[in-house]
């Protein structure tokens, strides 16, 4: 439900080291700006006014590892934290809520549903999403090598595999089997025509599968 109209919108900084899926996510909120206003954070443009929600999208970022949540969750400038993810295991949830985060948000809610969730956790109340089945993403959301086929799940895997990091590691950091892995690793590779890890990571340099900044690190006073 929206807020009575003497209210202001919510005040919503985006926090990913991936321009395209920060600027897919600020469209999405885009037909709601009597209800949220997105402050992008980016490394030439420091946010030196508190928001009110910091949404956390976690794409290929170490979700495992609470360490940036915490960095948020610590910022006297972020009144809110919410994590906005396609991971809802239990385990993440209840250690996310131990840090004190106020929403833990499914990339499947559509953009009625995340703006409703964001204007519950700005009135007070911590937002949980359902775990769930992973269906697909909420329309409008964008990811890199989307235009290309390659799908939103495929394309979290080869930004961590740009990044360095093992079959063993994405796996702990996306909460999959080895072995579901390895298949979306095949399909990947099948999309980009890469024989090799090798020839994937040169592909994902090459086409935006790298981290564009430290948008947490920026957000913490860093460079």
């Amino acid at each position: 439900m929206a807020p009575p109209p003497s209210h202001r919108p919510v005040t919503v900084a985006l926090v990913d080291d991936y321009d395209v899926v920060l600027k897919g996510l600020a469209r999405l909120l885009d037909d709601y700006p009597d209800r949220v206003v997105v402050a992008e954070i980016d490394a030439n443009a420091p946010v030196d006014d508190a928001v009110d929600v910091v949404l956390y999208d976690s794409f290929a970022q170490p979700e495992s590892d609470h360490d940036q949540i915490a960095e948020l969750i610590s910022n006297p400038r972020a009144r809110h934290v919410v994590v906005y993810t396609w991971n809802l295991q239990s385990e993440l949830i209840e250690a996310a809520r131990r840090q004190g985060v106020h929403g833990y948000l499914s990339k499947t809610l559509t953009a009625p549903e995340l703006v409703a969730a964001i204007e519950a956790v700005h009135a007070g109340e911590i937002v949980i999403s359902d775990s769930r089945l992973r269906a697909p993403s909420a329309p409008g959301l964008d990811w890199p090598g989307r235009l290309q086929g390659i799908t939103d799940r495929e394309s979290e895997i080869l930004a961590l595999i740009t990044q360095g990091m093992s079959n063993a590691d994405v796996a702990r950091l996306t909460y999959l089997s080895p072995n579901t892995v390895k298949s979306y690793i095949r399909s990947v590779y099948r999309k980009i025509g890469a024989t090799s890890r090798t020839q994937a990571v040169l592909y994902g340099i090459r086409n935006g599968f790298e981290p564009d900044t430290h948008r947490i690190d920026h957000w913490r006073g860093g460079p």
